[in-house]
């Protein structure tokens, strides 16, 4: 058994496309998962499932996507509308910290902003379409499926945050942002 977190994106937000935390327990057992937990209402659950038959990193990949496109055809079904679901295993997820290009121990949870996304993206291309410099102090790097954004004043004031919100930046690509408070704890409530 592996151990997901389980990333939707968009929901609960302003009372709109609301997705009751007990409701997506509920969805994720009768898809046979167990362990399920959910942290906050913002979309994040974590549950226990059968992992890939192997540990390579495109069995693991396969695997996590597979999940994700289970759990949004039952949301959609059961809630009537689309949901965007990434699932990330808890190798995945300490790897995002670990690999975290700023010092996250001497920051603030809301200054730092893990974006996670269903695929790669083109970093010069982003590069090109947003010069960080031009925002200092706010910055940006792109990892392994993940945008990390130190944002100083938080993601609500930061102009860089704005312009990295660009649908066209990502075109193709899932992107659902959580704070770095939210970040570590998946890791932990995943490490059990």
């Amino acid at each position: 058994m592996t151990t997901y977190a389980a990333l939707l994106r968009g929901i609960n937000v302003g009372g709109n496309r609301r997705v009751p935390m007990a409701d997506l327990r509920e969805l994720i057992s009768g898809l046979g998962h167990r362990d399920i937990r959910t942290n906050l209402q913002s979309g994040n659950a974590v549950f226990t499932a059968e992992g890939p038959d192997s540990t390579a990193v495109v069995d693991r990949r396969a695997r996590e996507e597979e999940l994700a496109f289970s759990l949004a055809a039952a949301l959609e079904e059961r809630f009537g509308f689309a949901v965007d679901c990434l699932v990330r295993d808890h190798a995945y997820l300490a790897a995002v910290v670990e690999q975290c290009p700023f010092p996250a121990a001497t920051l603030e949870g809301r200054q730092l902003h893990a974006t996670y996304l269903s695929g790669p993206v083109d970093a010069q291309g982003l590069a090109a379409a947003v010069d960080a410099a031009t925002y200092a102090p706010d910055d940006y790097r792109v990892g392994d499926r993940v945008l990390y954004l130190y944002a100083q004043d938080g993601l609500g004031n930061s102009r860089l945050a704005a312009a990295l919100s660009r649908p066209s930046l990502f075109k193709g690509v899932v992107a659902t942002s959580r704070n770095w408070n939210t970040v570590t704890k998946l890791v932990e409530m995943t490490g059990v």
